[in-house]
């Protein structure tokens, strides 16, 4: 064999070699999502609240997206949350985003009380703050659920 012909066959396995990792290293690079969303809701006991949002991540992903909370405790009041933003980690797709969250927290606000809460779901973390307006007083166990808008 040629010397040539060894060194053309060696580059060219180099070459696919390096091909095949790419879409590998790529597929878990992590990704930053944040989510600008509003939530308005109520709550008796049981505390209910819904709205919708935009995701937008860092690879160039966006998504509608529908938001709705579930609770029970001891709580009563209405709120409303504007300027909410979330940001998310441990996900590389904005599909990752999608599904329900839950927290457990403490929850006391008087006209203009904002929020500000961590919620997982698996590997993914989700962290909120909000402008809010409303009163609301008690302690509450949370289900927040993000889907895509159809």
């Amino acid at each position: 064999m040629n010397i040539k012909r060894i060194t053309t066959t060696f580059a060219a396995g180099c070459f696919l070699s390096l091909l095949s990792l790419a879409p590998a290293h790529a597929a878990t690079s992590p990704t930053k999502c944040e989510m600008d969303f509003t939530l308005k809701g109520w709550s008796a006991v049981y505390k209910t609240a819904s709205g919708h949002g935009s995701v937008t991540c860092d690879n160039g992903q966006t998504a509608e997206v529908h938001i709705s909370i579930k609770g029970v405790g001891a709580t009563i009041g209405k709120s409303e949350v504007l300027d909410g933003r979330a940001k998310f980690t441990n996900v590389s797709d904005v599909k990752e985003v999608y599904g329900n969250y839950v927290a457990g927290g403490a929850t006391v606000g008087v006209v203009k009380s904002g929020e500000a809460q961590v919620m997982t779901k698996g590997e993914v973390s989700m962290a909120l703050a909000g402008k809010g307006n409303g009163v609301e007083l008690g302690v509450s166990v949370n289900k927040f659920s993000i889907t895509k808008n159809h």
